[in-house]
């Protein structure tokens, strides 16, 4: 009986310091501007804005690089994977992009806007809009995330730099990843 009593003693006193250390780390959470963080999964092909309580504050589908794999070089059409920094929201309305398919340069490629991520090594990797939206959901970039612009907009108004945004692997990116 006294065995019983030691052992449901000690684990009251383990879930109250767990609770005060949640209540505390919590409460230091919290205060910390722009808690928020960005996953990208492209196994899911999903962007998801989490709270610093893991709750999910917006969810929108995406379209991730042409190429499995971890990026390695400009021009390899792959989304790099890792820990990155929102660095810049920028009004890309105007911008243009060459797609070589023939159409020549587009107007309004990437939607209103472009959030420019911070990748060492690798330059003009963000998350943007589309002209093509049925690419959702499909590897059809050339690095970047891309939304429907509908979701970027919505995004813009939910974030501001800098940003923490983690992206993960694919089960075929990270096999890729492995065989280098």
């Amino acid at each position: 009986m006294r065995t019983i009593l030691r052992i449901f003693l000690l684990l009251a006193c383990c879930f109250c310091t767990w609770l005060a250390c949640s209540y505390h780390n919590q409460k230091i959470i919290s205060k910390i501007e722009n808690a928020n963080i960005i996953v990208i999964s492209k196994q899911d092909m999903q962007l998801n804005l989490i709270n610093y309580k893991g709750d999910t504050l917006f969810c929108a589908p995406i379209a991730v690089g042409k190429a499995y794999g971890n990026k390695q070089k400009q021009g390899d059409m792959r989304t790099p994977e890792g820990v990155f920094k929102v660095v810049d929201i920028q009004n890309a309305s105007k911008w243009t992009h060459d797609f070589h398919d023939g159409k020549g340069e587009i107007e309004g490629a990437y939607g209103k806007y472009f959030i420019r991520l911070k990748v060492p090594g690798h330059k003009g990797i963000g998350i943007h809009g589309t002209h093509v939206p049925e690419s959702i959901g499909s590897r059809a970039t050339e690095g970047c995330i891309r939304l429907n612009n509908d979701d970027l907009e919505r995004l813009v108004t939910l974030i501001y730099p800098p940003l923490t945004v983690v992206i993960t692997p694919s089960v075929m990116d990270e096999s890729l990843n492995l065989k280098k």
